[in-house]
Parts: structure tokens; C-alpha cells; sequence
């Protein structure tokens, strides 16, 4: 019996794991399909360069012959993404196979190359899913992470060509830190910046006298932490 639930689960395992390759494999033939169709759309609009008006009538008249037969995937929209997916990433072996095109229609929507480049990485190596890569860049984790002075050893970081050796070389928040008196030059393990948060709120409540208590941190019932101090 044990033996034949062994069978059953190693089964069902490679079920979803075959689906979830067959997933993956859909979503990167049809992102290289819409880079395909973006480099098509530029290159035929470039050739009527001479109309101001022409790129706007081209899609329009590909979105009525597509549309009908192909759907909602081909409308103006759908077809204006195609060509700006196209334009912001010109060089097909330079797509990310853990990206899906969901990721890619965020990330295109971004003008700045470096901020690009950090949500790239980061995705990528983080394994984000789609939705988490939207809430991070409306979180604006790129700009918090990069108020440090030493945005170059940050995207190194990011990008693991190295590791970190001490805790002036991870990430920082300004205003975070100058409440806790600490340097804005550098940046700091979270463990560090939780230490500092949870000494500074202790003396405040300290000063506060008789009419407030404070649980000492050996007791406290949740650790703090600084990723929820950020997003609130």
C-alpha cells in the first residue's frame, strides 16, 4: 500500500511538472512571437516614415484583419506593446527565459534603463512572479533601494556578481536611518536596522515615565521588520 501511494505521488509530481514546463514553454514561444511582430511593425513602419500619420493607420489595419480571426491578443493596444517590446529590447538572445510576456509589458513600461535593468535581475534571479514584479515597481523599490550613495555596489549586489562581505555593503533607507542615527552613506543588514529600530523605540518609551510599559525584546511577541516598515 505504502509503495503503491509512492507510485501515485511521484505520478501526480510528474504531471504538474510537465504542465508547468508546457506553461513555460507556451509563454516564451508567444513572448518571441510579439518580439517577432514588434520588429516587423517597426521595420514596416519605418519604411513609410515619410507620413507622419502612418504608424497609427498601419495598426489600425492590422488590428481589423487580426482581431477578428486571432482575438483580443491583436488589438491597436495589444499591437502598440508588440512594437515598444520590440523597440526597448532590440536583441532577442538578451530575453530572460524565467520572464513571461506579463513581466515584459510591466517592464517595458519603464523609461529609466538602469531601473530596468534592476527589475530584470531581480525577477529573474527571485524567481517574481508577475504580480510581484507589479507591486514592487509600484512600491517604488528601485528608487528606496537606490537613495543609497553607492548604487553601483547595490546593482552588483543585485546582480550576484559578488557577495556581500559586511553590512555596510547591502541596503539602506534615509529616513530610516536618520532616525536611528545612523550614516547615510552606507547600508545595512535588515537584522542591524531591526537592532537599532527596537533600541531607539525602547529609550523613547523609557522617557515616556511611569504611565507606559515596554516588553523587553527577549519577550516581544513578533519581530519587527523593516521590509513591512517600508511598505506601509
Amino acid at each position: 500500500m505504502t509503495q503503491q501511494l509512492t507510485l501515485i505521488s511521484e505520478i501526480k509530481n510528474l504531471i504538474l511538472e510537465s504542465r508547468e514546463q508546457a506553461i513555460r514553454a507556451v509563454d516564451q514561444a508567444r513572448t518571441i512571437m510579439y518580439w517577432n511582430i514588434g520588429k516587423r511593425i517597426l521595420e514596416e513602419e519605418q519604411k513609410g516614415k515619410d507620413r507622419a500619420d502612418y504608424g497609427v493607420y498601419l495598426l489600425k489595419e492590422l488590428s481589423k484583419a487580426l482581431e477578428p480571426e486571432f482575438g483580443s491578443s491583436f488589438s491597436v493596444r495589444q499591437l502598440e506593446l508588440m512594437r515598444q517590446f520590440y523597440k526597448v529590447f532590440p536583441i532577442t538572445s538578451a530575453l530572460r527565459s524565467q520572464l513571461s510576456w506579463t513581466h515584459y509589458r510591466f517592464l517595458i513600461r519603464i523609461d529609466n534603463q538602469s531601473k530596468r535593468e534592476y527589475y530584470i535581475h531581480e525577477a529573474a534571479n527571485n524567481n517574481w512572479t508577475a504580480r510581484q514584479l507589479e507591486r514592487q515597481i509600484n512600491s517604488q523599490l528601485y528608487e528606496r533601494l537606490l537613495l543609497s550613495n553607492d548604487k553601483e555596489s547595490l546593482l552588483a549586489i543585485t546582480r550576484k556578481e559578488r557577495i556581500p562581505m559586511n553590512p555596510s555593503e547591502i541596503i539602506k533607507d534615509p529616513i530610516v536611518l536618520e532616525f536611528l542615527g545612523m550614516k547615510r552613506e552606507a547600508i545595512y543588514y535588515e537584522k542591524d536596522l531591526e537592532s537599532s529600530l527596537i533600541t531607539h523605540l525602547q529609550d523613547f518609551m523609557l522617557e515616556l515615565g511611569n504611565g507606559f510599559s515596554f516588553v523587553a525584546r527577549q519577550k516581544q511577541p513578533a519581530t519587527l521588520s523593516y521590509q513591512n516598515y517600508l511598505n506601509t
